[in-house]
């Protein structure tokens, strides 16, 4: 399946900082899903697209245009894993500024959403083990 994403003139580019549960998480997910990742956030009826170079956000009403991404990620100035990851927002419709009020927090439920999805259904037993006395 093959999806084309469309987008006008940059409005505005910001610095800003993901904190490092989003960040983490959207790319241990994205490990897992191989090159791209969808995330519904239904919330906003939204879709981000994620890959390992940006994420995009793209509104359901508009599924082809691309409101805002981010990108340029810069999480190796960390120095922990705990620390907030750099990155910048790009801006391409006028609504974008009023959507990223939203967005980070909903963003992070969604991945929350995906990741509990993606765990295993059945529950996990632990195995006595067993040691056989005598020679063997």
């Amino acid at each position: 399946m093959e999806e084309r994403f469309y987008r006008e003139r940059e409005i505005a580019r910001l610095p800003s900082f993901l904190p490092a549960a989003t960040y983490n998480l959207a790319h241990t997910l994205l490990a897992r899903a191989g090159q791209c990742l969808f995330v519904p956030i239904r919330s906003l009826q939204y879709m981000a697209v994620l890959d390992v170079d940006e994420f995009i956000f793209v509104d359901s009403q508009n599924k082809a245009w691309v409101e805002l991404a981010w990108q340029h990620f810069r999480p190796q100035v960390r120095t922990a894993l705990d620390e907030s990851v750099p990155y910048e927002i790009v801006y391409y419709l006028p609504q974008a500024a009023e959507t990223m009020k939203r967005l980070p927090g909903e963003f992070n439920k969604a991945l929350q959403v995906l990741a509990e999805r993606s765990l295993p259904q059945q529950d996990a037993h632990v195995l006595p083990l067993v040691r056989r006395s005598g020679s063997e």
